[in-house]
């Protein structure tokens, strides 16, 4: 195996983000732990998500006291970047984007349509001035089409894209379905993984072209690309997804069952599965049985297998049935909560805790990237910034500008 490299593969490139929020921090996040150089550019009120919390960093001011710094949110997609707060609604400060364009090789926005335009920050304006750009748009619905200038948030994509009409229980006699939204922004990351995918691509080609080119990646869009085998089953066979709780509409048994000291999901996958859970159980004739000898049986059947079960389920601990189905290769687990994911022997295992100290002391707590590379790994070199931290070194080192300039910058309110 060749030598780990420390700089990642990466490292040649220089982003531009001038994203905030989630689904673009979180694209740039990715390229900065692959080695990217991210510079994140900032309105003097920094990115909003700063503000998103309680809970918060917290620091000791100058006369001991403790006060509040950036909110937890704001830490989970914004590690190994530069802070650089410019006011860019201001011809200085949008000159000084420009320059920083001429060198870039991508740039990440989350602006309306139009919005950058008209600071000369749209994709036609640094192309002029760098063709090799490559040049990422996320929005709510896309540069395109009859919803193209409206607002979107990741609530609003995952009711709109079909994600919540199919979470949450399902409807009973006494108690229509409510529509349920998932735990953390899932929009808002699918759609930072596409824009990371694309714009690697994008690189890729202008590898061999020399070009770059304009992204428009939307949270719509793929919101409705990670309904995966629930639009395939409308597409194909017509079936409209409802909410179905915990079950599976292809597979069963395939959901969390109540035990005696709380919930285990089981989920078996083939014939083989099914009939090792139900000789772990003493059910041997529900897998001799026609009805639930295959998938497609046992999912029309479901109503008559799944009680038998519950039944003989509950007769367990969650450990004891877990480690039962275990020794015979029956895919089963436990429900945890955060805590319990963090303190799970293969979370630590797999180091996905990643502790960052960033200049004022704070010692940031953060989540290690998944994938595991063998000879460039993800690297971690800066905790998540302060607010314009690195505008000052920016500004000297990137731009050639004295002191002097610096200053009468600051003392104007364009950089901060």
């Amino acid at each position: 195996m060749s030598e780990k490299s420390s700089s990642g593969p990466l490292s040649h490139l220089t982003v531009l983000d001038l994203s905030r929020i989630l689904a673009g921090p979180w694209t740039t996040q990715i390229l900065a732990d692959l080695g990217a150089r991210v510079i994140k550019v900032e309105s003097p009120a920094g990115d909003d998500t700063r503000r998103w919390g309680p809970p918060f960093l917290t620091r000791e001011t100058d006369d001991g006291q403790t006060e509040n710094a950036d909110a937890a949110y704001f830490t989970c997609c914004n590690r190994n970047k530069e802070s650089v707060c410019v006011d860019f609604s201001r011809p200085e400060g949008a000159e000084l984007i420009r320059k920083l364009a001429q060198s870039a090789d991508i740039l990440v926005e989350n602006f309306k349509v139009g919005g950058l335009k008209k600071y000369g920050l749209d994709y036609d304006s640094l192309r002029a001035i760098n063709p090799r750009l490559v040049y990422c748009s996320i929005t709510g619905f896309g540069q395109t089409g009859p919803y193209a200038n409206r607002a979107g948030y990741d609530f609003l994509i995952q009711g709109m894209g079909g994600l919540m009409s199919m979470t949450g229980l399902p409807e009973t006699d006494e108690q229509p379905a409510q529509p349920v939204k998932t735990g953390v922004a899932i929009a808002d990351e699918f759609t930072g993984m596409y824009a990371a995918t694309s714009i690697l691509a994008a690189i890729a080609s202008r590898d061999q072209t020399g070009e770059g080119q304009h992204i428009d990646c939307s949270l719509l869009d793929c919101q409705v690309a990670m309904l995966a085998n629930q639009g395939a089953n409308w597409l194909v066979g017509q079936r409209t997804p409802k909410p179905m709780g915990n079950n599976h509409p292809n597979l069963v048994p395939y959901r969390a069952y109540p035990v005696k000291d709380g919930h285990v999901i089981i989920a078996c996958g083939n014939d083989r599965q099914f009939r090792s859970l139900c000789q772990v159980l003493g059910l041997e004739a529900l897998a001799d049985d026609e009805r639930f000898a295959t998938n497609a049986g046992r999912v029309e059947h479901r109503d008559r297998l799944e009680p038998a079960l519950e039944v003989r389920l509950t007769a367990f601990t969650r450990d004891e049935i877990i480690a039962r189905l275990e020794q015979e290769a029956v895919p089963c687990g436990p429900i945890n909560t955060v805590p319990e994911v963090f303190d799970d022997p293969q979370v630590k295992a797999r180091e996905m805790v990643v502790p960052l100290t960033r200049a004022d002391g704070a010692t940031i707590q953060t989540v290690a990237f998944p994938a595991k590379f063998s000879t460039t790994p993800a690297r971690y070199h800066a905790a998540p910034p302060e607010l314009g931290a690195n505008t000052q070194a920016l500004l000297r080192d990137d731009l050639q500008l004295d002191d002097q300039a610096i200053e009468a910058l600051r003392q104007s309110g364009v950089v901060a």
